[in-house]
């Protein structure tokens, strides 16, 4: 064991006495948060916009400040871009975070001074938490890598402007830098084939012990490895990769294909960062779900995704909420955003200490005869079927098929990559049906009134996923293939990448 291995153990010990100390204090930790917020905001534009100087309860916030998205707070956040103090929070934030993925196009989320070490206190402590429960820190006296988007800065009147990932990438601990790979250069790479290519070429060689990235593009990372190295498996490659560090999708689809390039199961930690703030992070391989981080400049509340769009809605803080339901999660953070709808889905599997699973994206789901599917089910669906047809799949996502051939039913389409197909398709499709029907009695109900069919497949050719995200200009770092949608917009651009 290393130097920095060995010194790693005391250090997480340390640090995860203190999440025990925060977490075991959950409705006391959220209302220190909630109590510092409103007081160092008071005197913003969006405080005294809001009376934050007359707010003294969580009741008196819900009266004062509405739920918003991304567009109806546009207003504020770019009077933060044109370089105004004091608008969403005191002084300037020392970053833009630009994201895509908006109706008006790029989102600028601030990051402030005092929002920028939860995205690294909470990363680290994911690390840290594994260590101390798993006694094994070797992977840190190693190479570590993480896939990610361009370190590259831009200004907007004085303010850095650049991805989640490429700004965190400035923030990385001292004592890690030497063992952090790709090299700068690879990593402002743009094409992100060029960029994969290039990675390959860099690590190879190198003694990989943490990987980090989101599954597909890890997993393209794997297959050049492989190709490059005549076929060899990652497991002998890098005989010394110990730990798998990964965001933003569900692993499990992914899990058989990855334990087939490897060529032996590998721990892994599940991490829930967002630009807007980091949500949660695995603690323990033992326990389901991800531990809410409360301590770090969030407060959080909940409505539940059910009752979203309904103008009766009611919003929760944490003390409220109930173990499996899926909620809408909704932030206000230390970096101004406030009443903020961040898109999510979530769902706690404990309340001692409170964990989550992500289960989707509240603007993606199929719905298009009153089902209403989510991620969680297809990602169930999917999970399930595979283990039984020695299957695997690269990447999927599901749309509504409403205008079928004449004389059919409409049915829900499935668009699936197989890195290796089922031995039987058919059998395969009846079983993805049946598990979907299980999951949700609405799609059940339709498929028996013979208001929809069976799904269907549509089989996406080889690299078809990876093509349709380089003609849309989202190929690589952050961004990732929606589970579901409710229209065939996606669907359409797809059919040209599938099998003929």
């Amino acid at each position: 064991m290393g130097v920095k291995a060995a010194l790693s153990k005391p250090f997480a010990r340390f640090i995860t006495k203190g999440i025990k100390k925060w977490s075991s204090n959950p409705i006391r930790t959220q209302q220190k948060v909630f109590d510092n917020l409103i007081n160092k905001a008071k005197n913003t534009a969006f405080g005294k916009d809001h009376g934050f100087n007359t707010i003294s309860s969580y009741s008196d916030f819900k009266k004062a400040v509405p739920i918003r998205d991304y567009e109806e707070l546009a207003s504020y956040v770019l009077r933060v871009k044109k370089g105004e103090e004091n608008v969403l929070w005191p002084g300037k934030p020392i970053y833009l975070c630009k994201t895509s993925g908006t109706t008006s196009g790029a989102k600028y989320i601030p990051i402030t001074k005092q929002s920028m070490p939860n995205h690294i206190h909470s990363a680290r402590n994911a690390l840290l938490s594994y260590i101390d429960g798993s006694n094994d820190a070797g992977f840190v006296d190693g190479k570590m890598i993480f896939l990610q988007g361009s370190p590259e800065m831009n200004s907007e009147n004085g303010i850095p402007v650049g991805r989640l990932s490429g700004i965190v990438a400035h923030h990385v601990p001292q004592y890690l830098q030497k063992n952090r790979m790709p090299s700068y250069e690879v990593n402002c790479i743009d094409d992100w084939e060029l960029k994969v290519d290039a990675i390959v070429d860099e690590t190879i060689h190198e003694n990989m012990t943490l990987i980090s990235g989101i599954p597909s593009w890890v997993q393209m990372y794997f297959e050049k490895l492989q190709k490059k190295s005549g076929g060899k498996l990652i497991k002998d490659i890098f005989p010394n990769f110990s730990l798998f560090v990964y965001g933003g999708v569900n692993f499990d689809p992914y899990r058989k294909r990855f334990e087939e390039l490897i060529g032996k199961s590998i721990p892994s930690v599940e991490l829930y960062p967002a630009s807007e703030g980091f949500i949660s992070f695995q603690d323990s391989q033992d326990e389901e779900g991800m531990l809410l981080v409360l301590n770090e400049g969030i407060f959080y509340e909940f409505i539940k995704a059910d009752d979203f769009f309904k103008d009766d809605r009611e919003r929760i803080s944490l003390k409220d909420i109930e173990l499996g339901v899926n909620y809408a999660i909704i932030l206000n953070t230390n970096a101004g955003l406030w009443g903020y709808n961040l898109g999510d889905t979530i769902k706690f599997v404990s309340k001692n200490p409170y964990r989550i699973i992500v289960t989707g994206r509240i603007k993606h789901f199929t719905s298009a005869f009153g089902e209403h599917v989510i991620a969680e089910e297809v990602e169930f669906a999917i999970q399930e079927g595979l283990k039984d047809f020695d299957a695997q799949i690269v990447e999927f996502t599901v749309a509504p098929q409403v205008n079928p051939k004449q004389g059919e039913l409409p049915y829900h389409e499935w668009f699936i990559e197989f890195s290796k197909k089922p031995n039987d398709m058919k059998a395969f499709i009846a079983k993805m049906d049946l598990l979907l029907q299980q999951k949700n009695p609405y799609y059940a109900d339709l498929l028996k009134g013979n208001i929809l069919q069976c799904l269907k497949i549509s089989i996406v050719k080889e690299g078809g996923f990876t093509s349709f995200m380089k003609s849309r200009g989202k190929l690589g770092g952050q961004n990732k293939i929606p589970r579901l949608s409710n229209d065939r917009k996606m669907a359409d651009e797809l059919i040209e990448f599938a099998e003929k």
